[in-house]
């Protein structure tokens, strides 16, 4: 069995990762990075193909040599590889669902607590020699969470779900917008509709896939449904929210604020607004980079790899 990763970089940008668990299954060759025609050149020969967020169209894909039988996306979203193109070479492809869960949830969580707080907007008045904070009142909003209404959309996966749990211990009340509306056990989350989510919400959390229903499912009209006290915080993928409406909507103060750990495109543009807006948290999708959180991808990476190799795979999306 022969297996290449063509972008190891994006994963073990720091070299810290052991890949002994997929070197003791399978052959490895690993590149830091591949374009499109080093793609093709490095694949020929190969089994497995392991990718991290690398774009494979519907053109790139027909080009597959027959030998390439599975294609594992080392993460959880898969809308960079064409699957339907990928079937019809006769190519499985898997990705891994649960690796970077509590990660994610916790990096939420910092989003919410820094709202609440205005950390990060207290330590740039300090940065700007503004010490009004200590010598006049508190010019920042400062508030506590508990019974606070967290609104979840695609609040029945992994991540939004530990994301729930822990804004449950901080006392936060929870709504949960779904396409399949789940009964919970506990009062404190309710399943409602997106209008209602909308409106209701004090903190906005997107934990749904990126796909043709869900591209741009916050737009400006949405936006102008939410509580101008209400802050917006996107850990799934960029293009859910139309980004530039968002930046019109956070100009015009008709919500409080934004977290974005993810944008469209990544990286934003140099000269993107949100670099310079006081009201928005910009990260560069690390939510999964903790190191446990990408070495148990490594792991699970294995674990996908040795069951295909068993004939019975697991997480096939096509």
């Amino acid at each position: 069995m022969k297996t290449v990763f063509l972008n190891v970089a994006k994963l073990n940008f720091d070299g810290k990762l052991d890949f002994s668990s997929i070197s003791n299954l399978t052959t490895v060759k690993e590149y830091n990075e591949s374009n499109k025609q080093e793609i093709l050149e490095r694949i020929e020969n190969q089994d497995v193909v392991i990718t991290k967020e690398l774009a494979l169209d519907r053109e790139m894909l027909l080009q597959f040599p027959p030998s390439v039988k599975l294609i594992c996306e080392a993460g959880t979203g898969y809308n960079n590889i064409d699957i339907v193109a990928a079937r019809e070479k006769g190519i499985s492809v898997c990705n891994i669902p649960s690796y970077s869960t509590e990660a994610v949830a916790q990096l939420v969580i910092t989003y919410i607590l820094n709202f609440s707080s205005s950390l990060i907007q207290q330590q740039v008045m300090l940065r700007q020699q503004n010490f009004d904070n200590f010598t006049e009142y508190l010019q920042v909003p400062h508030f506590e969470l508990q019974n606070k209404t967290l609104g979840v959309i695609g609040g029945t996966g992994a991540i939004g779900r530990q994301v729930i749990t822990i804004a449950l211990t901080l006392g936060m009340k929870i709504i949960v917008y779904n396409r399949k509306q789940k009964k919970w056990d506990d009062p404190k989350i309710q399943s409602s509709s997106l209008e209602k989510l909308l409106q209701q919400s004090d903190f906005i959390s997107i934990h749904c896939p990126l796909n043709g229903d869900t591209q741009y499912l916050i737009d400006g009209e949405k936006l102008k449904q939410m509580k101008p006290t209400a802050f917006i915080i996107n850990t799934a993928r960029g293009a859910i929210i139309k980004e530039n409406d968002l930046i019109e909507a956070l100009q015009r103060g008709e919500i409080a604020g934004a977290a974005l750990d993810v944008q469209d495109p990544e990286p934003p543009t140099i000269d993107n607004p949100l670099y310079k807006m006081d009201n928005v948290i910009l990260t560069p999708h690390i939510g999964w980079k903790r190191l446990e959180s990408r070495q148990r991808l490594v792991e699970l990476i294995a674990v996908n790899i040795e069951g295909f190799i068993q004939g019975k795979p697991i997480h096939v999306v096509n």
